[in-house]
């Protein structure tokens, strides 16, 4: 009887019956990976709310598929956690802090390194990539833009010998459309989002840096130091398109108010 269900399932999944998280994905953790806080908030919103400070959140998101778990960016780098009152960018006024670290989440879940089958890299800024290399073996996925994309210094961004996939547009990760990384440039050269598509919660895609805030979506507001404003406006379409489709949610990794509203790991969405 259960053989007899489960070929039902598949051929029900093949023909588009049931959503394709039935395939694999079951749970997706919100992690807290640090605290941003700005003094002015216009640096995201030109020409708006100058002077006013703003408070960032910074997420990672760690999914678990029947094939193994998958890594949506890494955050702040944990050595911020040692560091109480954490630390003032010089040039932007930035302070970046974190209160406790991925790791000791990780480790909280039961989740081990060698437990992560893969790692998404929304981009390459430092709030998103600073606990790459806790991970030294574990496939990155990245687009080729991005990882070609040199620091304003000449080096990588990237280290060399770290096991990497270079897309070149969308990827599939496990091939059932539970979990699809989708191109989003403008931010930066290769900024890519995550589409997730849960059993219960349904179509979630994880912004990254697409927009950094709820009021710069509404308005469609775009940084001026993102590499290309006409990517990024082209990108937010594409997620709104996505989400239209799939009656999906928007996830705004730097949201704060909306991250505050989350379950956070070792609380999940299914």
């Amino acid at each position: 009887m259960k053989i007899r269900y489960l070929a039902a399932a598949v051929l029900a999944i093949m023909l588009g019956v049931l959503p394709a998280s039935a395939a694999g994905v079951d749970k997706l953790y919100v992690l807290y990976c640090g605290d941003i806080a700005a003094p002015d908030q216009s640096r995201w919103s030109p020409g708006v709310n100058v002077g006013v400070p703003i408070e960032l959140s910074d997420n990672c998101y760690l999914i678990h598929h029947a094939q193994g778990w998958f890594l949506w960016d890494t955050g702040l780098s944990d050595a911020l956690a040692a560091v109480p009152d954490g630390k003032k960018d010089s040039n932007s006024g930035l302070v970046l802090k974190r209160t406790k670290t991925l790791s000791g989440q990780l480790e909280q879940l039961g989740v081990k390194p060698g437990d992560i089958k893969g790692i998404g890299i929304s981009h390459s800024h430092p709030d998103h990539i600073g606990n790459v290399e806790e991970f030294p073996h574990v496939m990155l996925y990245v687009q080729k833009a991005e990882y070609d994309w040199p620091n304003a210094d000449g080096t990588p961004r990237f280290k060399p010998e770290h096991p990497v996939t270079k897309l070149d547009g969308d990827h599939d990760m496990f091939g059932d459309g539970s979990i699809v990384i989708i191109s989003t440039p403008g931010h930066t050269p290769g900024h890519q989002s995550l589409l997730v598509r849960l059993p219960r919660t349904g179509a979630v895609v994880l912004s990254g840096d697409a927009v950094h805030f709820k009021a710069n979506w509404d308005n469609r507001r775009v940084p001026g130091f993102n590499t290309s404003k006409e990517q990024t406006l082209a990108s937010m379409q594409r997620i709104a398109d996505i989400l239209t489709k799939e009656h999906g949610q928007l996830w705004i990794n730097h949201d704060k108010p909306q991250s505050d509203g989350q379950k956070k790991s070792p609380e999940f969405y299914e």
